[in-house]
């Protein structure tokens, strides 16, 4: 059965993923949610669930890695809020650790590092890794950022929907209400310890004045690890041209969202891979292929007409070539340009610790 499964897999990356071995293409999306109930000894991931992601219908549609996310709602301000977060955010972890070292050990390994992923994916394993979607949980203790580094966590985010404890929120535009004018003092220095540990800023949900400042105190690349153009649809979630601007000179990269209420505010018929590929092609023009990637926030809301779940995922890539990329600008837009700023997230953090930078 294994050995039809990677068979299985291995034909549909020949056929969806790359057309000569000059150009592999790696299939990664940056971020999938999910429910811990789903990470048990009688059910989990290893088999058909019902839900967007699991590893049967990423071996069908070729999604090799998928950047699983510690996600917590954000909650009050207080000792008991944050007590209550953490509990969350570590019964996720642990949940992730079950899936890769109890449930298919043989099927997924866990990847902290871009050599992590192209080993694995030459094994023909599927690839687990861990973003983290609201640093509330944290609390005021900022030794937490080192505990989710030796977690496994590789992007952070400093808020969701809500000011968290670091940042303020894009849903502050709803009710015109800030509480930190962009990071309050405690979030700056969050920002300064990922630089140090070489963890990926994640700025898709904070405020745009929030952005801004991770941008100008970040040594680094930052990421947007699920977000579209607001020029074409005008969401608080989205990133305008400005923000668009900011990543580019910053080196990063955005990983536009296959989210419909991010697409368009058509309601029939629903939001399809045309208007998915709208958007990557709108950023692409704007700030250069380098700077954009793909993320489906499956579980989270994600999925389009053509992109329902993870089995479809080969959709994408014929969809792109039909648009007219090559395979070397599908291999950028699918995983290369989110590794190129993992590598240099991690090369800044490795120099900060020696102290060289």
């Amino acid at each position: 059965m294994k050995t039809l499964q990677l068979l299985l897999s291995l034909t549909i990356l020949t056929i969806y993923g790359c057309s000569n071995s000059e150009t592999p293409i790696i299939t990664i999306d940056t971020h999938d949610d999910f429910n811990v109930t789903n990470f048990t000894d009688s059910l989990n991931y290893t088999m058909d669930t019902d839900t967007q992601l699991n590893l049967p219908k990423m071996i069908e549609g070729g999604l090799d890695v998928a950047w699983l996310v510690v996600y917590t709602a954000q909650g009050e301000l207080n000792e008991q809020g944050y007590e209550t977060a953490k509990d969350n955010a570590m019964a996720k972890f642990d949940a992730i650790d079950r899936l890769v070292s109890v449930y298919a050990p043989d099927q997924i390994e866990l990847a902290t590092n871009s050599d992590d992923v192209y080993r694995i994916h030459k094994k023909g394993k599927k690839v687990a890794m861990i973003g983290v979607e609201n640093a509330y949980p944290m609390g005021l203790d900022t030794s937490n950022v080192r505990k989710y580094w030796e977690r496994g966590a590789r992007y952070v985010s400093l808020s969701h929907n809500g000011h968290s404890q670091f940042s303020d929120s894009n849903t502050g535009e709803f009710d015109g209400v800030f509480l930190h004018n962009g990071l309050s003092e405690l979030g700056k220095e969050i920002v300064y310890l990922l630089n140090y540990y070489g963890i990926m800023i994640d700025i898709s949900h904070p405020s745009k004045e929030a952005i801004k400042q991770m941008i100008e105190l970040s040594k680094a690349p930052v990421i947007a690890s699920h977000s579209s153009a607001r020029a074409l649809r005008d969401h608080p979630r989205n990133l305008d041209d400005e923000q668009l601007e900011w990543v580019r000179q910053n080196g990063g990269v955005i990983q536009t969202t296959a989210l419909g209420a991010f697409l368009t505010d058509r309601k029939d018929p629903p939001a399809n891979l045309e208007d998915f590929v709208d958007h990557i092609d709108y950023m692409v023009e704007k700030i250069g292929l380098d700077h954009v990637g793909i993320s489906s926030d499956f579980d989270g809301g994600g999925g389009v007409e053509g992109w329902k779940d993870a089995s479809e995922t080969m959709n994408v890539t014929k969809k792109l070539r039909e648009r007219g990329y090559t395979d070397t600008e599908i291999a950028k837009l699918w995983g290369g340009n989110l590794l190129r700023v993992l590598d240099q997230v991690q090369e800044i953090g490795e120099k900060m610790r020696k102290g060289k930078l």
